[in-house]
């Protein structure tokens, strides 16, 4: 799903250039969690995260959010950690946690994140958007869109294997498709 803006079509190529010669830049981000407390990218650090941005008016989000809860059911235990950014305004925090109950997530939720968070990590001008980010804190990889169970896994255990064996796709872009 896709941000409105009537310059999308001339912004996207700039956006994905510049998302392409991110992809092995170092990820910051600090936010809340659903409790109000400060919440950092840099805590875990010499773990692989998945961070995933969503919001619960997004569609392809809702479709998405069952792959990443089963998939940290499998990476979790190798030392993979999930976290969901929400892009949800303040008002909307019952109906993001309604969102994490409905979904059964058990991976921590993080609010408070914008469009100025997307641009900083280089992923894209929509939603879904899922990085991949290594031990280091380095982006190694990114979907923009909904992330696919094959994705999802080609990346992982790559950075579980200690990136042995071909290096998957650094960038994925599934916006606009149907």
């Amino acid at each position: 799903m896709r941000f409105p803006n009537t310059g999308a079509k001339l912004l996207l190529p700039l956006v994905l250039l510049m998302t392409a010669a991110a992809a092995s830049g170092r990820a910051e981000l600090s936010l809340k969690d659903l409790k109000g407390k400060r919440a950092r990218l840099d805590d875990y650090r010499g773990k692989i995260v998945v961070l995933n941005f969503w919001a619960t008016w997004c569609g392809p989000c809702k479709d998405e959010m069952p792959r990443l809860v089963e998939a940290e059911k499998e990476y979790s235990g190798r030392g993979v950690v999930f976290v969901a950014a929400s892009l949800d305004d303040k008002k909307a925090h019952d109906k993001i946690a309604v969102f994490v109950n409905e979904h059964q997530v058990g991976f921590p939720i993080w609010v408070g994140a914008t469009t100025d968070d997307l641009d900083r990590l280089g992923m894209g001008p929509g939603l879904p958007a899922t990085a991949f980010v290594d031990e280091q804190g380095n982006v190694v990889a990114r979907v923009l869109g909904e992330v696919r169970q094959q994705e999802l896994a080609e990346r992982l255990d790559w950075l579980v294997r200690g990136r042995t064996g071909a290096q998957p796709a650094v960038l994925v872009n599934h916006l606009g498709d149907k």
